[in-house]
């Protein structure tokens, strides 16, 4: 059984999330601030987290970047506000989706089958292993190396550099990347794929004077190849 924990310190929200979450076959646990959660998460191990923004003791960003020191299992962050700036810093804090108050349980659901859909697909994916000028990337084992070190990155990261690389010198669009890496049903947005790229580039800087993470302003991104 999917085991989903909700950590939110807004008991009314917290139970009607569990009473519609186990009508739907998940298993829940609930946190009711910051602290309780980190630790409810090292404990009762789920498959994936819907994390509010405004909690006690520590807040949602402070929760995501510690379980991001220790897991890569999906992350959805629940705001009251939508505003652009806390999607931008949850993304990059490793988040993988958002979803605003006042929240419609059906929105909720496709949510998270989306990203739970998005993640099973983890164990099941038989990439090639890609190689260029000092750095490699395997699907298969979801790990990535610069000059022979691994370099820690989220499932998503990874994924959008696999893509890139495999189809090296080719520019996507953000629409088209959301299409391939996240899947036709994501129901975020194209800065999403920007602040992707954001943090690949952050990790990738100076690995290679041979190829690049490109921007083509106007359009999108492509893994450029010189000389070929």
């Amino acid at each position: 059984m999917t085991k989903i924990l909700v950590i939110d310190d807004d008991t009314n929200i917290s139970e009607l999330l569990r009473m519609y979450l186990e009508k739907e076959g998940y298993e829940v646990r609930t946190a009711s601030d910051g602290a309780e959660g980190v630790t409810a998460f090292r404990m009762y191990e789920p498959d994936l987290v819907l994390l509010d923004i405004m909690l006690p003791k520590k807040d949602g960003w402070q929760v995501c970047r510690e379980i991001r020191e220790h897991s890569s299992k999906p992350i959805i962050m629940i705001t009251a506000k939508g505003e652009t700036i806390d999607k931008v810093l949850g993304l990059e804090l490793g988040a993988d989706d958002f979803i605003v108050k006042p929240l419609d349980m059906k929105e909720v659901f496709a949510r998270i089958k989306a990203v739970l859909r998005r993640y099973a697909n983890h164990d099941t994916v038989s990439g090639e292993l890609i190689k260029f000028d000092n750095i490699e990337i395997s699907l298969q084992k979801y790990e990535l190396k610069v000059r022979g070190k691994v370099i820690d990155l989220p499932p998503k990261e990874l994924e959008l550099i696999y893509f890139l690389a495999a189809n090296y010198n080719r520019v996507f669009t953000r629409d088209q990347l959301l299409d391939k890496v996240w899947g036709f049903d994501y129901l975020g947005d194209s800065r999403t794929v920007d602040v992707h790229i954001k943090r690949l580039r952050e990790k990738l800087d100076n690995a290679s004077d041979k190829w690049t993470l490109k921007t083509v302003w106007g359009v999108g991104y492509k893994f450029e190849v010189y000389g070929e």
